[in-house]
């Protein structure tokens, strides 16, 4: 192969790994959950990229993803409570990059919009309502706490971001004043307990009134009607009797001696019978 052909090969060559790295260059891929932010020679276009296949300028011209799905980040937040006692929050922070923000965030802000925008303000909104509690509340009363720093750090962010959730997971208190705490909680609820069986007592008392006045006064009115009927005792017999005729059997000649009645089904030993 002479000089000169070996030479347009080899530009041809070089031509069509050009075109192909162009080609490659020019197109760009945005993943479900990602916005685009398009940068040509160092300026922004104003216009978020959706996701999905595009194009775009070759070499001059780049494509950063942003995630606009829901993330969620930890942190610590070192707070002090009404009565100055030091409380560390662990925190879970749920939040997303709103579409019409995805330009501005990265523009306007340097690094990770959680740690320049999110992380100083949810601290911030979670010192201010602790301190307006004293450490035991913070504990007993978490979910308050939970949704007041919610709503302050939401006010504090903005639009730009959307702060979705904020969990508290751990609440951490000095040594001395958990003891102290569980102290009195242990006395709160041996003194409910003397509570509920003082109660207990009291109604079970209530009770043994309530029932002995009434036995008392059935037991009355019982009598007051023996007293104005004499014939109730009798007719109370009568309603009992189960219809048999009684039998009376003699004690012996003696007249001192006890009569027996038994019904007349029962028959009376031969002895007794020939004594009579």
């Amino acid at each position: 192969m002479n000089p000169s052909s070996l030479a347009r090969l080899i530009g041809i060559g070089i031509v069509i790994l050009v075109l192909i790295v162009a080609a490659s260059q020019s197109t760009y891929v945005v993943e479900p959950g990602f916005r685009g932010v398009q940068v040509t020679l160092g300026k922004v276009s104003p216009e978020f990229k959706p996701e999905g296949f595009g194009t775009k300028t070759p070499f001059i011209a780049h494509v950063i993803p942003i995630p606009v799905r829901q993330l969620t980040r930890e942190l610590n937040a070192e707070c002090y409570s009404a009565d100055l006692q030091q409380v560390t929050i662990h925190i879970r922070v749920l939040y997303r990059i709103p579409e019409a923000a995805v330009v501005r965030i990265y523009q306007d802000y340097a690094g990770d919009p959680f740690d320049t925008l999110i992380a100083p303000r949810v601290q911030e909104a979670l010192k201010e309502v602790t301190a307006m509690q004293s450490a035991e509340q913070i504990v007993k009363h978490r979910e308050e706490v939970k949704t007041k720093a919610l709503a302050s750090a939401k006010e504090k962010v903005g639009s730009i971001l959307m702060v979705e959730d904020v969990v508290l997971e751990n609440i951490t208190l000095s040594k001395e004043l958990e003891t102290a705490i569980e102290a009195k909680m242990v006395q709160e609820q041996e003194a409910a307990k003397s509570h509920f069986v003082q109660q207990k007592a009291q109604i079970e008392a209530d009770t043994a009134i309530i029932r002995a006045t009434g036995e008392a006064k059935a037991i009355r009115i019982r009598a007051e009607a023996i007293r104005d009927n004499p014939g109730l005792i009798q007719l109370q017999i009568v309603e009992k009797w189960d219809g048999k005729a009684p039998l009376v059997v003699g004690g012996g000649s003696d007249s001192n001696g006890a009569n027996i009645l038994l019904p007349i089904g029962i028959t009376a030993p031969a002895s007794t019978a020939t004594r009579k």
